[in-house]
């Protein structure tokens, strides 16, 4: 029990590097220490050859449940961008806003989407993504940071379950951890509909205490609807460097850029007919360039302990020009066009210490961040400016302890234990005004009973507590933390070809927020509730046949919301979710060949769009196919079929304007290795 005590708890800590992500399980939670020299340790001190930053592969035997999307899944997925790859291999609910890769879209669990994937935290590498004090979006979350060729592994842990994250993490974690280290090349090229072209280069080295991996990615697409055409670039490196068996040194780059043209929304009369090449204003479009550095350095201290220390620093630019319906919605002429503008830089750190004890173990941490954001809103004409609307300039500085414990009372009994505080202070400066300044705190306790089951399986419970920060933060320092209460209990399954989950929650949500990406408000101040039912199972019908689902029944509503404009939202579905999403997929993979097949669905029920009470538009489902060709050692052929059916749906609507949702799709992609 002692070995396996301190096993897990090696692969756990070695997130405290990179301090709080995480994935749907309790091990997700804890930090990862990193791989241990054969995967074990010796008796007299603790090996470790390779290293990691964040979270371990989750674990079935965690008071939680976990998603996890290896990189061969990633291959095979005819994905459009990082939101579709989730939406098509985690069953994450997912509304593409229509515009280019910088422009983050709305990813949602549980019910949860307030605008561009703010409710939910995204980590890579152990480097918060979420952009604090942003004016378009408290939180703007943007994924195109991440390269998916260069990604080892991406966890999704559903809830603030974890103390190990903070602000942001209401709905959940979306934790991506990069490859280590490699040997030789991989060159991938791809083509696809609408005029995409991709290619990518990763390279790496392994020489025992050196090791890294460096990638550069280009990606150019025409765009299925007119003036939709968008370019990108990125690079990624990493380096790690081993001391001694007891220290290590790991650094990170991450890079890209985009630019964008943007088509606007079309009403939903417009879209009912399948036109959807109309354009609100040729002059619409954007551009967005991010980078963030990352170092961490891993001590083990004696044989039963592990000290973590990650520091990063970000950097970001973005332009936006964007026509706003319905006064420039297509027949109504030419409408009010913004321009948005946000310029920032920060830095941030994390130090956690593990102990190792006999039946559990105990990580605590502090953890530090500086913000410092410029955002401008103008109104113009052909991107000409007309007025100011917002030209604010705010700083933010945050701190939080924590403590994650896990204790097994029992053979059969799992306990985890754990809390933050956090505490933020926020500077706003609007142009020509005087400074305001605010500071706020908030506790988030955790705790977590799993019960083995003689039967192969296991019963489970948890409650927690999570915060994020409200939109329009920037300008009003004043403003509260949204807060949610989580509730959940469980059963997981695990037996021969057989593993399931199945999960009953229900968060009730203070000081509710819901946002209106085309008229741009916000109302705040309600209560809110989602409860429902989560199903997950992975089967193995033969050694070459496997078929897996994931489903989320979810009843979301407000409590009490009266918006800015006076309506009252009392008992109305909360707005831009789903009554129920999920994905379901059967793969062939027959293991003395080299060649898989897989056939799966996107299901998303009854949405409601933003700002329009009591409408629900149908349920649809997409259909995607892929297949796999292996070459060599890393090389192969990928095809894939996005949405085979070609169904028309909407990714967005909001007060009747409609984003629609992309054409039956081909992918075809060719890796060389070497």
């Amino acid at each position: 029990m002692r070995r396996k005590t301190i096993a897990r708890t090696v692969r756990c800590v070695c997130f405290m590097a990179a301090c709080c992500a995480g994935a749907k399980s309790a091990a997700a939670q804890q930090p990862d220490t990193g791989k241990v020299s054969g995967d074990s340790l010796t008796r007299n001190t603790m090996m470790m050859h390779a290293v990691t930053i964040t979270t371990t592969k989750p674990r079935r035997d965690e008071p939680v449940a976990a998603v996890r999307v290896t990189p061969e899944v990633i291959a095979r997925t005819p994905a459009e961008n990082p939101w579709d790859l989730l939406r098509q291999t985690a069953g994450v609910e997912v509304h593409d806003q229509g515009q280019g890769p910088g422009f983050a879209s709305d990813a949602s669990i549980r019910g949860f989407s307030s605008d561009h994937s703010t409710d939910l935290a995204l980590w890579i590498d152990g480097v918060p993504i979420n952009e604090p004090v942003n004016g378009h979006a408290e939180g703007y979350n943007d994924w195109s940071l991440l390269m998916p060729q260069a990604v080892q592994s991406i966890e999704v842990l559903k809830g603030p379950v974890s103390a190990l994250y903070g602000n942001f993490a209401l709905s959940g974690v979306v934790n991506v951890r990069t490859s280590e280290r490699d040997s030789g090349a991989v060159l991938t090229g791809s083509v696809g509909a609408f005029g995409r072209l991709e290619g990518s280069l990763v390279t790496g080295f392994d020489h025992g205490a050196n090791g890294g991996v460096i990638a550069f990615r280009g990606l150019k697409e025409d765009g299925w609807r007119r003036h939709s055409g968008y370019d990108l670039g990125q690079a990624h490196a990493r380096i790690i460097h081993q001391f001694s068996d007891q220290l290590t040194l790991d650094a990170g780059l991450e890079l890209y850029a985009s630019g964008w043209d943007s088509p606007g929304f079309i009403s939903d009369s417009v879209f009912q007919l399948h036109q959807y090449n109309g354009v609100s204003n040729f002059t619409d479009g954007g551009f967005k360039r991010h980078a963030q550095e990352r170092v961490s350095l891993r001590q083990v201290i004696g044989t039963t302990a592990l000290w973590r220390t990650t520091a990063y620093a970000t950097q970001g630019r973005w332009q936006l020009f964007m026509t706003l319906p319905p006064e420039g919605g297509l027949g109504e002429g030419l409408g009010s066009q913004t321009e948005e503008e946000d310029q920032r830089h920060g830095y941030g750190a994390t130090s956690a210490l593990t102990w190792i004890l006999p039946r559990g173990e105990v990580t605590t941490g502090v953890e530090g961040r500086w913000d410092r954001a410029d955002y401008q809103r103008w109104f113009t004409t052909d991107r000409i400016r007309d007025s100011s609307d917002l030209l604010v300039g705010a700083r933010q500085i945050s701190g939080a302890a924590f403590v994650q414990t896990s204790f097994d009372l029992t053979p059969h009994v799992r306990l985890q234990l754990g809390g933050r505080y956090d505490a933020a202070n926020t500077q706003s400066t609007p142009a020509g005004g005087s400074t305001t300044s605010e500071t706020h705190g908030i506790m988030s306790p955790k705790a977590g009973l799993l019960l083995h089951l003689p039967f192969s399986g296991a019963v489970y419970g948890n409650v927690s507590r999570g915060f994020r920060e409200t939109d329009g933060i920037i300008a009003d320092p004043t403003l509260p933390f949204i807060t949610a209460w989580s509730y959940e209990s469980g059963v997981k399954f695990d037996r021969g070809r057989v593993s399931a989950t199945a999960a009953l929650f229900r968060i009730d949500v203070s000081n509710e927020q819901t946002f209106n990406p085309v008229t741009l408000q916000s109302t705040s101040g309600g209560q809110s509730r989602r409860q429902g039912v989560e199903l997950e199972t992975n089967v193995r019908i033969t050694s070459a046949v496997s078929a897996d689902a994931d489903f989320t029944l979810n009843n979301a509503k407000y409590l009490h919301l009266v918006t800015s404009d006076g309506d009252t939202l009392d008992g109305a579905r909360v707005f831009n979710t789903a009554r129920y999403v999920g994905v379901a997929g059967i793969t062939l993979a027959p293991v003395r060949q080299r060649w898989n097949l897989r056939l799966a669905t996107n299901l998303l029920g009854q949405y409601t769009p933003f700002d329009e009470p009591g409408v629900e538009l149908p349920s649809y489902a997409l259909v995607n196919f892929g297949g796999g060709i292996k070459l060599g050692r890393d090389g192969g052929i990928n095809l894939g079929i996005r949405n085979l059916f070609d169904v028309a749906y909407r990714e967005l609507r909001a007060a009747g304007f409609v984003s629609p949702g992309q054409p039956r799709s081909f992918y075809a992609s060719m890796r060389a290795s070497w």
